[in-house]
């Protein structure tokens, strides 16, 4: 897998390896690399924003706390993904406070950005819209898939995760992981008709 560069900085990998050694810079930056990242993904396994956001913070100081005894990794997403997936679950399970497979995820839609407009640019503005609202179906359509596939779906086309990947990260086997794309690609297709797009 390619490594992640900043666009003015060195590459995850090295960040990583900085921060084993106690930069705090390295360390800051990598929060900031992956904080959205981590608190999108863990939105599919909770809706209590406050304890994705205590899980994250709790992760990150767990994490600059061992530093001299954490390995090496090439994927740094990977490995904080696993982690905060493993906190998480945790927790949600103490709490007896497991999600169905009709929760849906939170996060910010697209449909609600406000965008302010001039009125000559009036064609950019219809097509922008339109974007808006194929988005907003995907999103609806994404929401409607149960967990696991809405997760599987999450890391293989927004995470660009290998299955293998996937495989781990979830713990089922590459067919599971297999079964559980083709299965939400089917139900994407009967959730987003060219009906509802352009009704």
């Amino acid at each position: 897998m390619a490594r992640s560069r900043t666009k003015n900085g060195p590459d995850d990998e090295t960040l990583w390896n900085l921060f084993r050694e106690g930069d705090e810079n390295a360390f800051a930056q990598l929060y900031q690399n992956y904080v959205q990242t981590l608190y999108h993904y863990c939105a599919h396994f909770a809706a209590d924003r406050a304890l994705i956001k205590d899980c994250i913070h709790d992760l990150f100081v767990e994490l600059w706390k061992h530093r001299s005894t954490i390995g090496p990794t090439t994927s740094v997403r990977f490995y904080l993904m696993a982690s905060i997936k493993r906190k998480l679950v945790r927790h949600l399970t103490a709490e007896q406070k497991l999600i169905s497979q009709d929760d849906t995820m939170n996060g910010r839609r697209l449909g609600d950005t406000l965008i302010d407009a001039d009125p000559s640019h009036e064609n950019r503005l219809i097509s922008f819209e339109e974007d808006l609202f194929v988005n907003d179906c995907l999103q609806q359509a994404l929401e409607k898939l149960p967990r696991r596939q809405r997760e599987a779906v999450h890391l293989r086309f927004f995470q660009n995760m290998s299955n293998e990947e996937i495989s781990t990260l979830m713990e089922i086997n590459i067919q599971s992981v297999y079964n559980l794309i083709f299965g939400a690609m089917g139900n994407l297709k009967r959730y987003i008709t060219l009906e509802k797009i352009y009704l």
